[in-house]
């Protein structure tokens, strides 16, 4: 279950939130982007992050970072409901694995 612990509001498009998922604690962003019906959307974990389909994974790779990708997502809720469909080595050696949910790929790199 998702709780929204506060939000802040910045520029009048980019909204970053505190959020608490199983007992967890984790920083949300998300961006609201002109004419465009979706958001840009990321949740930040301690060792990762799992971000929206608007990011790349290939440069997450090369940057050698622990990421993994959901698409089809416009809010919060939907990142942790959606499926990963991509995940960089990193993350995979977490234990994030291709079609767990995104709340699921969190614990893994948290």
């Amino acid at each position: 279950m998702l709780r929204i612990l506060s939000s802040l509001k910045v520029f009048g498009m980019i909204n970053v939130t505190n959020l608490r998922v199983g007992g967890r604690c984790f920083s949300g962003m998300c961006v609201d982007l002109p004419d465009c019906p979706a958001p840009l959307l990321l949740i930040i974990a301690d060792k990762g992050f799992v971000m929206c389909g608007f990011l790349n994974v290939e440069a997450a790779e090369k940057l050698n970072v622990a990421a993994a990708v959901v698409s089809g997502v416009k809010s919060f809720e939907d990142v942790l409901s959606a499926q990963v469909k991509a995940a960089t080595g990193k993350a995979r050696a977490l234990g994030v694995e291709l079609g767990m949910k995104g709340d699921e790929a969190l614990k893994c790199m948290s």
